[in-house]
């Protein structure tokens, strides 16, 4: 099924045209607590105690009448009720962060006043000191836990010094277990306060990354469905098992590739002879879903009357984040850079087959004319007609080879060793006179059945080449050895040398390096495809090797006889 819309990122894309992305978990905190003012805040942590001590006064008034009575038991509850008044009356916004702490220190005193009051019955009120004590304790401020259990001692300490009783035993063990235990608590708390304010603070930083991460995975996924939505070309992103995962609007419209996406379409693709269909095995989705990468292979698509030509690539791409690998493969429609093409070549076949036969012509006509007596006063001008002649001649010859990309061969037993000496010393006179130093490398004999003029063509443009793109005082090196790949003959030269780019468009038709154009060195850009089409006519295969300022070196390779 073909994925049009991804409705998470489309949710996503609209909670991000909304607004910023806000952490959820730091919103339910500060909505709790962290929302309300300084006031508001010291009221709610004094809530606990207050609460507690009501419960504690209900009490008394049910169970022991008599402790409200005591004049010292009223004063203790007058002083919890001054502390809840001093948490709502005091601006604490204007005052010092810390000035609170002095709240729950007079809750720890204001316990141990009522506790004492109550008597024996009220020791249980010591339990209330961990209001106070967490209260202090779980503050960011290192110094907070150091109050608490000060708070702790002052409430086993002041009330007898207070009351003028003297620290008995039963006091003693009071003095120290007391402040022990809330010691152990408050510790505690500022532990525990810590690693959660921690952890919270890295939670709200990892929901942060979160939401930048899916801000910019809305943009990035936005600006792919525009980029997709944009190009012409045909894009089908597929998995391992060969469905489809993805596909933009020109690879679903386009009426020559219905076939190509769907199975059961009546019109598959084609090979490049536009009448083989490609076997299940060669098909693009096959091959791409298998893992292999290709780049610009030629295919027909479409019914026979409105084939389309495409230029079809694929490459794959690993799984990640838990989703499969595939791979995406694109279709571009070349049609009309083929018909070009082929209409080109047509152009140049039709033209150069139309040029030999007046040239054959005038040859022959040369031929018995100087054949003829008579015509000595013009024999040197007659000589270089007929040499023109036959450069034209060998010219239009190569047009119609590169056009055919064939050749016609008479293959027989040739010493190509023979047959690259007599091409070195043929160009010998041309190579002196632009100042080269020309070098024959070769074994004796190297056996051969090939074309010996098709042969020694190819070894002419090399050797023209070299001779043309070498600067006087360099050296060309004609070389030819019998490997286990074959019979090997190259020609080396120290010239000016051609870039990567230029490498790769050598063997095209008719191209001409920058230096060559800039330089006005003749040439039709003829000799390297020509010599390609003899070559490989010979099941062999040539190549080059070339450095800007250092020279080129170009091979070929000749099967064994």
């Amino acid at each position: 099924m073909v994925i049009q819309e991804q409705q998470g990122a489309a949710d996503a894309a609209d909670r991000a045209r909304r607004g910023p992305i806000q952490p959820v978990v730091s919103d339910r905190l500060d909505g709790l607590f962290g929302g309300l003012s300084a006031r508001k805040r010291i009221v709610a942590s004094q809530m606990p105690v207050t609460l507690t001590i009501a419960l504690v006064v209900t009490a008394a008034a049910v169970f022991s009448p008599e402790t409200l009575a005591s004049t010292y038991f009223l004063a203790a509850l007058l002083l919890h009720a001054a502390i809840a008044a001093l948490c709502i009356a005091v601006p604490w916004a204007r005052l010092p962060a810390g000035a609170f702490a002095v709240i729950p220190l007079l809750d720890c005193l204001a316990i141990a006043f009522t506790r004492e009051a109550g008597g024996p019955a009220f020791n249980v009120l010591s339990m209330v000191l961990v209001f106070p004590v967490v209260w202090l304790s779980a503050q960011v401020r290192p110094y907070m836990p150091a109050l608490a259990i000060a708070g702790t001692v002052l409430c086993t300490v002041v009330p007898p010094v207070v009351q003028g009783a003297p620290l008995a035993g039963g006091s003693m063990i009071r003095v120290l277990i007391l402040p022990l235990v809330m010691s152990v608590i408050a510790v505690t708390a500022h532990v525990v306060a810590t690693t959660i304010r921690r952890h919270r603070a890295r939670l709200v930083e990892n929901e942060r990354d979160l939401a930048r991460t899916l801000a910019e995975s809305v943009r990035r996924q936005a600006l792919l469905d525009a980029v997709l939505k944009a190009v012409g070309v045909g894009v089908w992103v597929v998995d391992t098992r060969g469905h489809t995962v993805l596909a933009n609007r020109a690879m679903r419209t386009d009426p020559a590739l219905d076939g190509v996406m769907d199975p059961a379409g009546r019109h598959g693709l084609m090979l490049a002879d536009r009448l083989t269909p490609v076997p299940s095995g060669m098909a693009p989705l096959a091959r791409a879903a298998a893992g292999e990468v290709f780049v610009d292979e030629l295919y027909w698509a479409g019914p026979a009357d409105r084939q389309r030509a495409y230029s079809v690539s694929s490459h794959g791409f690993p799984p990640a984040g838990g989703q499969a690998g595939g791979a995406v493969i694109t279709f571009v429609d070349v049609t009309s850079l083929v018909s070009a093409l082929a209409a080109k070549d047509n152009f140049v076949a039709t033209v150069s087959h139309e040029l030999r036969t007046p040239l054959t012509s005038i040859l022959g006509y040369l031929e018995l004319v100087l054949e003829e007596p008579g015509h000595e006063d013009i024999q040197g001008e007659l000589l270089v007609v007929r040499r023109n002649a036959e450069h034209l001649l060998g010219l239009v010859n190569d047009l119609i080879a590169v056009a055919s990309e064939r050749m016609d061969l008479s293959l027989e037993e040739t010493d190509l060793a023979r047959l690259l000496a007599l091409e070195v010393d043929a160009v010998l006179p041309k190579a002196a006179g632009h100042g080269l130093q020309l070098v024959l490398e070769v074994e004796q004999p190297l056996p051969a059945r090939v074309d010996p003029e098709r042969i020694s063509q190819v070894v002419r443009n090399l050797l023209s080449n070299a001779i043309k793109y070498s600067p006087s005082g360099g050296l060309i090196t004609a070389g030819a050895v019998r490997t286990d790949a074959g019979l090997v003959c190259s020609v080396s030269d120290t010239g000016v040398g051609m870039t990567a780019e230029e490498q790769e468009q050598a063997f095209t038709k008719f191209f001409r390096s920058a230096r060559s154009r800039e330089t006005a060195i003749p040439g039709a850009g003829l000799g390297l495809p020509v010599s390609k089409t003899i070559v490989e006519g010979h099941g062999g295969s040539i190549s080059l090797a070339s450095e800007p300022g250092v020279g080129t070196t170009a091979t070929f390779i000749l099967p064994v006889a």
